[in-house]
């Protein structure tokens, strides 16, 4: 595949300069919760860990993906707030959050800081 590409498509296909990043979620539910606390748990995994800090989640109740809400990469800030929230939760046996990655692209390596 070529790799002299225009400005327009590098940021059709969000790469190089235009790299998006995000971070998955592995989450592990403690036994013996109802359905009704694994909805409560998500209700509020939406609301005050996502919408708060203008992040969207695709994947399930216990894997996905944390991407920006918008057009961007998550920051670490964005991270860190996500994962501390989720490891202040009673809910959850095990939290893991990966480093930031390429939302597009996962098995590409996070271009450097220019």
């Amino acid at each position: 595949m070529a790799t002299n590409r225009s400005r327009r498509l590098r940021k059709k296909l969000c790469v190089d300069e235009f790299q998006e990043l995000g971070f998955e979620l592995n989450l592990a539910f403690k036994d013996g919760l109802t359905v009704e606390e694994i909805d409560s748990f998500l209700e509020d995994f939406l609301v005050q860990a996502m919408d708060a800090n203008n992040l969207d989640y695709v994947g399930g109740e216990d894997f996905g993906l944390v991407c920006l809400a918008e057009r961007g990469s998550v920051s670490e800030e964005q991270r860190a707030a996500v994962e501390s929230w989720l490891k202040g939760r009673s809910e959850l046996a095990k939290v893991e959050v990966s480093p930031l990655q390429d939302a597009w692209y996962p098995d590409k390596p996070v271009a450097a800081a220019v």
